[in-house]
């Protein structure tokens, strides 16, 4: 798709956000996974975004677009068919990050967050992927690529503009960011067990306990745990649910206040005995 034309959002769009609303008990709770279906489509949270996912959830255009600028991962400017984010945080800088960054840079042409003319890439710094047993490390679409160097780095985006095949290190083979996007607006694209899901370096603990014969000890069980401290075991399941039960009353409840919070109409604090600012 031509990145200089915005399409709009369909109704077939449309059905497809209030279905990620109907995922949960509190509709609004949907809001992040509805931006980013915004993004598959769009190419960014655009304004047109903001004020459907605003109409849909009851909300105002400027919460909805609190949410889009908080989060590094929503965009405001439309994105390139790939996106690569070089992590420059402490070990990936100090293991060759911010060469990897400063090559990409000049052979692409571009700065932090800006895409090449040819609208195939957007090149970005980004924070830690809490991949440093990999370092340097960058993503594409947001799968990683493990163990780069400028050279191997320069190699992958060109392959990338040019249309090859591209395998991450650790996660499927890439296809372009607005069909991550999707995924991650809770859409599956049938690929979750397509390649490795774990290197060599995750897996170096359960190696070792394999070489020494050491094994985790066995998970106690429901009935295990009704013959102990806590009661019959359908008691134990009865905790549980009752648990998980108040957890989401004091949620719901919770929101209630905030929704209904004199702060939230007046945009002040609450005055002592039922003050008013008249």
């Amino acid at each position: 798709m031509s990145q200089g034309v915005t399409p709009p959002l369909d109704e077939a769009t449309i059905a497809e956000l209030r279905e990620l609303m109907g995922r949960y008990p509190q509709a609004r709770s949907a809001l992040l996974p509805m931006l980013h279906l915004v993004q598959s489509v769009q190419g960014s949270v655009t304004s047109e975004g903001v004020e459907t996912c605003a109409q849909l959830l009851g909300l105002t255009t400027a919460e909805v677009s609190g949410v889009a600028t908080f989060y590094t991962m929503y965009k405001r400017r439309t994105m390139g068919t790939h996106h690569v984010g070089v992590c420059t945080n402490t070990l990936c800088a100090v293991m060759g990050g911010d060469a990897i960054f400063e090559r990409l840079s000049d052979h692409l042409d571009v700065g932090n967050d800006e895409t090449t003319a040819d609208g195939q890439v957007t090149l970005e710094r980004i924070e830690c992927n809490a991949a440093c047993d990999y370092a340097p490390v960058l993503t594409v679409n947001w799968e990683f690529m493990d163990h780069q160097t400028p050279e191997s780095a320069v190699d992958l985006v060109d392959r990338l503009r040019a249309g090859e095949p591209v395998q991450a290190s650790r996660g499927a083979t890439i296809t372009s960011w607005r069909d991550a996007e999707r995924v991650l607006a809770g859409f599956e694209d049938g690929r979750a067990d397509e390649g490795p899901s774990a290197g060599d370096a995750s897996l170096a603990g359960l190696r070792i306990a394999q070489e020494r014969g050491w094994s985790a000890p066995p998970v106690p069980t429901v009935a295990d745990a009704g013959t102990r401290d806590h009661g019959p075991a359908d008691e134990v399941a009865r905790s549980k649910d009752t648990a998980e039960a108040e957890a989401d009353t004091r949620r719901a409840e919770d929101e209630t206040v905030a929704e209904e919070s004199p702060a939230d109409v007046r945009g002040g604090g609450s005055k002592e005995g039922g003050e008013s600012d008249d």
